[in-house]
């Protein structure tokens, strides 16, 4: 059984979607949540599930015994769904091509520091895109700038609001992110 750990800090709805994905699966299981932030809502869609949750600084991220915790658990994969936080070298290092990310947007475009959500898509409908979608990618030393491994695009409307093209792009998370990790864990079987 392949071990997945979901890094997150804020709603969890992407976490809590892979959770119910791998439940009684013979594959993989989500046997720990992370998060940064003490209130957001994935600790209670984790704790809902009845997986482990733990709460960490910023500060505490970058410390040496944060990988020692991870090691510990020894995830096959570790999911950052909606984490804000850069990732440690220290950590991309000791698990590598075993780190992904989901970026609410088509890679190389819109990504980068402080590129995340509503602020994806409201350049996304600024720059008047013909399409936006969803990448998942490797995570290494730069933001959203890993190999990628699947993407998937949806149609922006000339009438979409960044609040629309939210819409679109969660039900693209929603479909295809537990997937490709599945797809990800049987490939390293």
């Amino acid at each position: 059984m392949k071990k997945i750990v979901v890094f997150a800090s804020g709603s969890g709805t992407n976490a809590e979607n892979i959770i119910k994905y791998f439940k009684g699966s013979a594959i993989g299981e989500v046997v720990g949540v992370f998060t940064n932030n003490a209130n957001a809502k994935v600790i209670d869609r984790a704790k809902n599930n009845a997986v482990p949750v733990d709460v960490f600084s910023k500060t505490e991220l970058y410390e040496s015994d944060f990988l020692q915790k991870i090691n510990t658990i020894q995830p096959d994969l570790i999911v950052l769904a909606g984490f804000l936080l850069k990732f440690p070298d220290e950590i991309i290092a000791a698990y590598p091509d075993k780190i992904i990310n989901i970026h609410p947007a088509l890679l190389p475009k819109y990504g980068g520091k402080g590129m995340y959500g509503m602020y994806v898509h409201k350049a996304v409908v600024e720059n008047r895109e013909k399409e936006t979608g969803i990448s998942i990618h490797y995570v290494n030393e730069h933001y959203d700038e890993g190999a990628v491994i699947f993407q998937k695009s949806v149609a922006v409307l000339g009438t979409d609001t960044p609040e629309v093209v939210a819409e679109k792009i969660h039900e693209l998370e929603q479909k295809y992110f537990p997937s490709v990790i599945e797809n990800l864990l049987k490939a390293k079987s």
